[in-house]
């Protein structure tokens, strides 16, 4: 293995792939001196071979091969879906050849004779570009990776709707009391979409005061008012190519209303203190706890863009009609809560998972997440029915 100084991943291996035996001999070597792990192929199915069964983070692969070129190898290797940095090496190296196998997918290019400053150098890039898509990925597992838990019949209507709508760019109306997964529902609508790969932005509505809840979503000119000391890019600007999802749109003021209906009709929006119209294009996802229809007839929300925003409904129910659920909710936060704490996992008896069951849960998930935390925290191991009553 190779360690870095500033790199947090430190396990490193590295295939060469080249049909002169001595050019494979003297780099892995070379390398295994620097302290890789280095496994070699003298063509290109060997290659394939070995990177279907072993992880490999470089691939060092010659361009000129016998049977199967160096390209050939790359684009098999991307079929295969191996993400593997691939660097090609080629003693008849020129720009055009460089260029044709970046465009193939090439984490890079490099010419014979070797240079072994330039192939560290490579293997340095390539791992810091590894690094960051391992962290992307662990950021993407704390923002989708929750699950929705259950197996219950409305949690399943609930699964089976998102798989339905997700691929399409109708608009979604989530509705349901708070701490049922509302925000869950949404993120994994985007998640399954075509956009996923675009930005998913979040606006609590009811947490934004009225007066600024505008330049929030349009953004606004410098100088449109006091505070507006720059140009600010607004939520539906940033969300552009992706996904926006308006939480708490019940909250949202009437004036504020007419400008999110201009958007979903026009696809423009025209920042606070400008006079230029932005393009853009914005799948809205809209959640509430409340009831718009009643708020209609109040007079408080649109009736017009309630008709534009509930395109798809998607209802999702309340812990107390789901409680069939409650036992792998429990386990599940158990084992999240015990792997964020660092702690060894806990467990609940059987009777203290059915007396959780038979209690109401106006909170819903959240609050059931919030007894399970207070109970792996004051309750034994494991958590007993006097540990229920006694903390719950």
């Amino acid at each position: 293995m190779r360690i870095f100084a500033d790199t947090k991943y430190i396990e490193m291996k590295i295939l060469i792939v080249d049909d002169e035996r001595a050019i494979r001999n003297s780099l892995k070597e070379i390398l295994m001196d620097e302290g890789y792990e280095v496994e070699t192929a003298e063509d290109g199915p060997a290659a394939l071979a070995l990177a279907g069964k072993e992880r490999f983070d470089v691939i060092f692969c010659d361009i000129k091969m016998p049977g199967m070129e160096g390209t050939q190898v790359l684009s098999a290797l991307t079929e295969e879906g191996i993400d593997s940095a691939v660097v090609m090496i080629s003693g008849h190296g020129d720009i055009d050849t460089a260029v044709e196998c970046i465009k193939k997918g090439a984490f890079d290019f490099i010419q014979k004779p070797l240079d072994l400053n330039r192939i560290l150098i490579t293997i340095k890039n390539a791992t810091d570009k590894a690094n960051l898509v391992k962290d992307n990925r662990i950021l993407k597992k704390k923002v989708y990776g929750q699950q929705m838990i259950g197996e219950s019949e409305p949690i399943r209507h609930v699964r089976e709707m998102i798989e339905k709508v997700a691929p399409t760019d109708a608009r979604v109306l989530v509705t349901g009391a708070n701490g049922t997964g509302k925000e869950l529902v949404a993120r994994s609508l985007h998640q399954q979409s075509a956009r996923s790969a675009m930005p998913y932005i979040e606006v609590n509505c009811a947490a934004i005061p009225s007066e600024l809840i505008e330049s929030e979503l349009f953004g606004h000119k410098k100088g449109s008012f006091t505070s507006a000391v720059k140009d600010h890019k607004g939520k539906f600007e940033q969300a552009d190519g992706g996904t926006l999802f308006l939480d708490e749109i019940g909250d949202m003021s009437l004036a504020a209303q007419a400008k999110v209906l201009r958007v979903l009709q026009e696809r423009k929006l025209t920042p606070v203190g400008g006079d230029k119209d932005i393009e853009v294009n914005v799948r809205v996802i809209a959640a509430t706890n409340k009831d718009l229809k009643a708020e209609i007839e109040k007079g408080t929300f649109r009736e017009d863009l309630y008709h534009r925003l509930s395109v798809i409904v998607i209802k999702v129910p309340s812990l107390d009609e789901r409680k069939d659920d409650i036992p792998l909710l429990v386990q599940y936060f158990t084992e999240q809560i015990c792997a964020e704490t660092g702690k060894p996992l806990r467990e609940f008896a059987p009777q203290a998972v059915r007396l959780l069951q038979e209690k109401t849960w106006p909170g819903n998930i959240r609050e059931l997440r919030n007894v399970v935390e207070r109970l792996l925290i004051l309750g034994g191991n494991p958590v007993s029915v006097q540990d229920v009553t006694n903390y719950v």
